[in-house]
């Protein structure tokens, strides 16, 4: 591929592609390309001619079958976009072959395994990311600043929502053995945005899921939590839906409303909306391509030797639990 790229004043991070999965082709693979901090020197595919077609595009060497990529000496880390189910048997076998791990949201499926995993990569001194994209987004970093300096007051409320339209027969999403379900395929990105600016300390004292019987697997729902100070939390999440990607922070001032907030493309330009009782303004802010910024703060924790655990991937996990038990008691 051709185009920019971003020049990094250390060796690139040799990475290895575990699954050819469809947001590995169309976002991730593209933001790697596009960076000389890190370079894909291998394409892993459970059969060859996959392999050897993304390779063929993207660069690499093609290799059939997971764990042969896993042995070779010039991978430093792996990314893993292959389905939730299949997350922490393969980030544990990358983790034990000694590689960095930047795994798809969510982690895994399951707390236990999600804190097993994050507390093996710190023993082991591995990075291991979830890959939460929409946090490396500048847009946040500006509503942070809105906050801080008081023009909404004091925060009362945050709420967030991040719905899809029903995905085609046979998905993977739907799939209970891979770890579909709304909650945990769209769930987690109001949740995490919930813990980008209250913290991790979020309680939640209600929750409803709606499951599809047929399926075994719930489509949408919708939680509430409460933080810090007072502060409510309500999110909503579906992949049923009609598309809706946004959060607000209501304050005892004034209240701040941005969309487009999980999944913009990289020509977006965010309108932070603040209003006041004093009137109403649009804050227009530059394009920021949050799929680059994703690798490239993998790519430097990598080579910076940043080790420590992000702390936002268990409290998540902890999060999911604790609003099934809460839509279980109802």
């Amino acid at each position: 591929m051709t185009g920019h790229r971003t020049a990094a004043p250390y060796r690139p991070v040799r990475l290895g592609l575990l699954g050819c999965a469809d947001i590995a082709l169309r976002r991730v693979l593209p933001a790697v390309a596009a960076l000389d901090s890190v370079r894909l020197t291998a394409v892993a595919s459970r059969t060859m001619a996959k392999a050897t077609a993304v390779a063929e595009r993207f660069g690499g060497v093609p290799i059939a079958g997971y764990d042969q990529m896993l042995a070779r000496a010039d991978i430093d880390a792996v990314y893993i976009p292959v389905p939730t189910g299949l997350h922490a048997t393969w980030i544990r076998r990358a983790l034990a072959a000694g590689k960095h791990v930047l795994a798809e949201k969510p982690l895994t499926s399951c707390q236990a395994d999600t804190a097993d995993l994050v507390a093996t990569a710190e023993k082991a001194g591995l990075v291991l990311m979830e890959n939460y994209m929409f946090v490396h987004h500048g847009q946040h970093a500006a509503v942070r600043r809105l906050v801080t300096e008081g023009a909404i007051g004091e925060l009362r409320s945050f709420s967030a929502t991040f719905t899809i339209p029903a995905r085609p027969p046979g998905d993977i999403r739907y799939d209970p053995e891979l770890g579909g379900g709304a909650l945990l395929d769209v769930g987690g990105y109001p949740l995490r945005a919930a813990q980008l600016f209250l913290g991790a300390d979020l309680t939640p004292v209600g929750a409803h899921l709606r499951i599809d019987h047929d399926r075994g697997v719930d489509v949408g729902g919708a939680a509430l939590l409460t933080a810090p100070n007072e502060v409510s939390v309500h999110v909503t999440f579906g992949m049923d839906h009609m598309y809706a990607s946004a959060y607000e922070l209501h304050g005892s001032r004034g209240r701040i409303s941005v969309t487009h907030v999980f999944t913009p493309p990289a020509d977006h330009r965010p309108v932070i909306r603040l209003d006041r009782r004093e009137g109403s303004k649009d804050h227009l802010l530059s394009p920021d391509d949050q799929y680059r910024a994703a690798v490239a703060a993998f790519a430097r924790a990598v080579a910076d030797g940043l080790r420590s655990p992000d702390t936002a991937i268990t409290s998540q996990a902890d999060l999911v639990d604790a609003i099934r038990a809460a839509a279980r008691m109802r």
